[in-house]
């Protein structure tokens, strides 16, 4: 079976474009485009039979098919070549069964999707192998591309850097000068991309990234290209296996340029258009007070404005003007949709609390955690609800962050859980009676 896919316009105008060409918008009315696919031909596999099929080649070895992404090839982007792919075996990710701190909370089934134990550290990987992928199928079919672009706050030009390095396609990266980690930054310096540090925020290396894009040759690879939607939809569809199938309550999400929200719909939206799923979850959406126009939308009858994005250590989400914001509007309306904000204490107390009972947050994840923490004190969601929250990077990428919440360093933030080396010097004595005193504790 041949299976197809197109872009179309968000807004219903009629026509459809090519995924191979390069149209990131509308040209009749300027909206975002998303990828449609083909259900009637998907509907010719019976449901049973593509769970089969997605179980078979989970994390196995014929290629590309262990991805966690490729595994869904005819879900994702059936117009690529199997030779054209860049993949890192990305997806395949612990849903980490949470249980110390979900008793705290007084949840039986708290989850936490662990999407930064991935190639370059962040869910981001699952929706550039798709679109570099796709530069690369371009490519092939005699279409010129001189470099892939994007904006960022950091996960996303580390992700574009990996996987144009590994596909040798040319990487520029646009970047706000001083505010992503130093973790970050080195990504795609190591990776060999061209990385511009501008004096702006991301909204603002936004807007030029988006006029670069115009220019004859320069790919757009941010997440308003739907294209990368199409690998992070397949999260949904990955907890839902994991799971054997069943579909969880409720999922909270991190939310900054808001390609995920929507993505996170997609997946969910086809599994029950083809019969995989008979209901949907709850969606969550949490976002750091100091950038939260989403927030200030849900609380004024999804009335958005866009904000200019204050400092926060969730910087990764420090977007004031988003991209996706109707996309992710349209979402939540279909989810019965939550939007709620975390303070800069809340954010980095909930991360360092979970942190204690075995985890190792980002601070993204702290806002998410934060979020469950206030509707679970609102008893919105309740006990036997099963939560999946969606961690977004690896915490190893925001050491700093780490460092000063325990030193006590952090603006606007009263750690409660700061944990500092105990120093004593080289006596048995001294040591046996810190030892005692930690165990009393």
């Amino acid at each position: 079976m041949q299976y197809q896919a197109v872009f179309r316009c968000i807004a219903g105008c009629p026509g459809e474009h090519p995924l191979l060409e390069p149209i990131y918008r509308c040209p009749s009315c300027g909206n975002l485009l998303e990828v449609a696919h083909d259900l009637d031909a998907l509907r010719e596999r019976a449901a049973g039979s593509w769970m089969r099929l997605f179980d078979e080649r989970y994390k196995r070895t014929v290629w590309p098919y262990g991805s966690a992404v490729w595994g869904k090839k005819e879900w994702v982007c059936p117009a690529v070549g199997d030779e054209s792919i860049v993949s890192m075996d990305e997806g395949g990710t612990n849903l980490f069964w949470a249980e110390r701190f979900g008793a705290e909370l007084g949840l039986d089934e708290l989850w936490v999707k662990q999407c930064g134990n991935s190639h370059t550290g962040s869910f981001k990987d699952l929706g550039m192998t798709v679109l570099v992928s796709v530069v690369r199928q371009m490519i092939r079919s005699g279409g010129k591309v001189r470099a892939v672009a994007c904006a960022s706050t950091g996960d996303t030009s580390a992700s574009l850097a990996a996987y144009a390095a590994a596909g040798n396609v040319p990487a520029i990266v646009i970047l706000p000068r001083g505010k992503v980690s130093a973790a970050q930054l080195m990504q795609p310096l190591a990776n060999g991309a061209t990385v511009l540090a501008l004096d702006t925020d991301f909204d603002g290396c936004m807007a030029i990234v988006q006029r670069l894009a115009n220019e004859e040759g320069i790919y757009l690879a941010n997440s308003m290209n739907s294209l990368r939607l199409e690998g992070q939809k397949t999260v949904s569809i990955e907890i839902v296996q994991q799971f054997d199938w069943e579909v969880p309550d409720v999922v909270i999400i991190p939310g900054g340029n808001l390609g995920n929200v929507s993505a996170l719909g997609a997946g969910f939206d086809m599994m029950t258009e083809l019969g995989l799923i008979t209901r949907r979850p709850r969606i969550v959406v949490a976002q750091a007070a100091a950038a939260n126009p989403l927030y200030l939308a849900y609380r004024n009858d999804w009335r958005f404005e866009p904000i200019e994005a204050r400092t926060t250590q969730a910087s990764a989400i420090r977007i004031g003007n988003p991209v996706s914001i109707e996309k992710a509007i349209r979402t939540l309306k279909r989810y019965n949709g939550i939007v709620e904000q975390a303070t800069e204490s809340e954010l980095a107390n909930a991360a360092a609390r979970a942190d204690r009972t075995g985890m190792f947050n980002c601070p993204h994840t702290g806002v998410a955690l934060a979020a469950l923490i206030k509707l679970r004190r609102r008893r919105v969601i309740t006990p036997g609800d099963r939560v999946v929250v969606i961690s977004t990077a690896h915490g190893l990428k925001f050491t700093e962050f780490k460092r000063k919440y325990h030193e006590t360093a952090l603006d606007d933030v009263t750690p409660e859980h700061a944990n500092l080396p105990v120093e004593l010097p080289p006596d048995y004595d001294a040591v046996r009676r810190a030892v005692d005193s930690a165990a009393a504790s």
